[in-house]
């Protein structure tokens, strides 16, 4: 059975919308594997080449000193994009970082983001269809499925990212019964699929069990004053 690779991807920006010039300054990402965490992971700081927004800097905590000396987004665009190669992409609330990575790859002549994985996934969407009409931002769901967040004190792209697959593998926790136990050997399943397992025992009642079956019957038809339904219905 093929592997299933998903990356848990999430950004930090200049500001809120790259429509207006606002870059990418944070890239974080946490890789699984058949839905376990592998240890491998993504992380870049960014110099944006502008000012970071009073408002974002207040959210992640990045300044420009900060990113001033870090690479540009030119630099580490092929390992971005090396590391998502193949995989399902999970991204909390996908448009908005979806968007300024489009943007960052259009600027360098090369193309959307989607093109270089095998698919994107929003939990935020996800959290909306099972939660309907309540908060669903990452603290939120963190709060609802019992996952550690006390050391988000600020956003960061890469603890996002980790906190991300723990709520995302929360959400579709019953998706572990579907893959068939992925552990198992591939002999083991060939054999599930073919039903190749020994036939099923069927263990008949001796007549002294029916009748004491009946014997129990008449006594709650006798305490019920003949109102029970088996009785009801066999009339």
């Amino acid at each position: 059975m093929s592997e299933i690779r998903q990356v848990m991807l999430d950004t930090e920006t200049t500001g809120l919308e790259w429509r207006q010039g606002e870059r990418v300054i944070e890239i974080g990402c946490v890789e699984l594997l058949n839905r376990k965490l592998t240890g491998r992971n993504f992380h870049r700081y960014l110099n944006p080449e502008r000012a970071i927004g009073a408002g974002a800097q207040a959210v992640h905590g990045l300044t420009d000193d900060f990113l001033a000396d870090k690479p540009k987004f030119v630099e580490i665009v092929d390992e971005l994009l090396e590391f998502v190669s193949g995989a399902e992409v999970i991204i909390h609330n996908a448009p908005f970082d979806v968007g300024f990575l489009d943007n960052e790859l259009a600027l360098i002549g090369r193309e959307v983001f989607k093109s270089g994985c095998d698919s994107i996934t929003d939990t935020l969407k996800m959290a909306r269809d099972l939660r309907p009409g309540k908060k669903n931002s990452l603290d939120a769901l963190c709060n609802e499925f019992g996952i550690d967040n006390s050391g988000r004190q600020l956003h960061g792209a890469l603890l996002d990212a980790a906190l991300l697959a723990e709520v995302y593998l929360a959400m579709t926790r019953g998706q572990e019964s579907l893959m068939m136990d992925l552990d198992m050997g591939s002999a083991a399943l060939t054999a599930f699929i073919k039903s190749e397992h020994p036939p099923i025992r069927v263990v008949s009642a001796s007549d002294e069990e029916l009748a004491e079956h009946e014997r129990v019957l008449a006594e709650i038809d006798q305490e019920s004053k003949g109102k029970t339904l088996w009785r009801t219905l066999a009339a």
